[in-house]
């Protein structure tokens, strides 16, 4: 009782049968929990992570687990992708991907505004390393052609981007990026499986923090990289067992509980933040409101064109953002002033503009100048939740 096909099946179906089906032994219909760090063998196992293969049975979880290799079966068949690898984060996905994939004297093009644990690790610990960085604003392809090196390995985007909900062209960085003999990797967290496959737009490598939209509930930590066998194969060995970034079990199993839903959560988070978005863009104390599902977004076609949903991330900008910030730590009382996205329960936290050009981005002339220009002070990342959209905007109307 497993699926025959994947190809003929909607996402509906396969985020609550891909890569599952009934436990042989006792018939179970839901994927088991498998806790247990060991397993018995019954013949001689190769004890270096060098040996894995496809082939190796199970003989300790950090190498692989049954909970966890459904997770990741699930997962390459949303992404439409060969092969898929679980980590322990988001960060830890992203790490593996950056770290295994370039060496000393490789050359790095990555967004210049992003997650900015990403941003950090590519600014700080990369060129520490020896492998050059090249931030630019992704979103024009231009600036990534001129980015573009003779030892430039990988380009690396983040669509929509974090926090500015900035549209990067997915299929025309995967031929700049091929043009040079480099890897895209693309950061696909704010958008989901359901919105954007990156791997059927040229993207080599797609990244996700399982915490967010994927786990959906805001209680279970994780990430992923899905792609070709022949790239995650070898993540499975380096990053995985020697950088020890591994996914619990119970985590894996409470985020392919939560993919259960995703299609239909995600259709919620578009219908919600679609009126929240409105609502936001005709008050009269908001400045600036960026979501890629309103027309007003200044890459709405682009979006448009290699998104199948606009997820539920909204980026607005108001006067005075930290008395507003304050006012809304004392009186929200649906959404949770609180770090995040992605969760069942609406989330807002503002991300000050100096607190991020300075120590994350460290952005300079004409890109900080561009920055500011659309994030002012500060901008408020609103992760819209699957709450009654009229009460979400009553809440906001409380402290704007």
């Amino acid at each position: 009782m497993t699926l025959k096909s994947t190809s003929d099946k909607g996402p509906q179906t396969l985020s609550i049968h891909g890569g599952e089906a009934p436990d042989p032994v006792s018939g179970a219909s839901a994927p088991n929990l498998v806790m247990s760090s060991t397993f018995v063998v019954d013949e001689e196992i190769s004890f270096s992570a060098n040996n894995l293969s496809s082939e190796t049975p199970f003989v300790y979880t950090r190498w692989a687990n049954p909970t966890t290799q459904q997770l990741e079966s699930k997962l390459a068949i949303l992404e439409q992708a060969e092969a898929g690898i679980a980590f322990a984060s988001g960060m830890a996905a992203s790490a593996a991907v950056l770290l295994a994939h370039l060496s000393q004297g490789d050359h790095l093009v990555i967004s210049n505004t992003n997650y900015p644990g990403t941003a950090e690790f590519a600014r700080e610990t990369l060129t520490r390393l020896g492998i050059e960085v090249t931030p630019v604003d992704t979103s024009e392809l231009a600036n990534i052609e001129s980015a573009m090196r003779d030892n430039t390995r990988m380009v690396w985007l983040e669509t929509p981007s974090n926090p500015l909900l900035r549209i990067s062209d997915i299929r025309g960085a995967a031929d700049l990026a091929h043009r040079q003999d480099a890897l895209l990797a693309v950061d696909s967290t704010f958008a989901s499986p359901i919105a954007t496959r990156p791997m059927t737009l040229g993207a080599d490598l797609v990244v996700h923090s399982l915490t967010k939209y994927i786990g959906g509930h805001g209680d279970a930590m994780g990430g992923s990289v899905c792609g070709k066998q022949e790239l995650i194969g070898p993540l499975r060995g380096e990053a995985l067992v020697h950088y020890g970034g591994v996914i619990s079990p119970f985590n894996a199993w409470l985020i392919m509980r939560g993919m259960a839903t995703l299609p239909l959560r995600m259709r919620c988070h578009q219908e919600n933040a679609l009126a929240v978005a409105r609502f936001l863009e005709d008050h009269d104390r908001v400045e600036k409101v960026l979501y890629p599902g309103l027309e007003s977004h200044p890459q709405h076609a682009l979006a448009s064109s290699q998104m199948d949903n606009f997820s539920g991330m909204i980026c607005f900008r108001c006067a005075d953002p930290k008395r507003v910030a304050e006012r809304m730590m004392q009186r929200l009382e649906v959404i949770h002033y609180a770090v995040s996205l992605g969760h069942h329960r609406s989330l807002v936290y503002l991300m000050q503009t100096d607190d991020l050009v300075g120590s994350s981005y460290r952005l300079q002339g004409e890109e900080l100048d561009k920055y500011r220009d659309a994030a002012g002070e500060g901008v408020f990342r609103l992760s819209i939740g699957l709450e009654d959209s009229a009460d979400l905007i009553r809440d906001l109307d409380s402290v704007l």
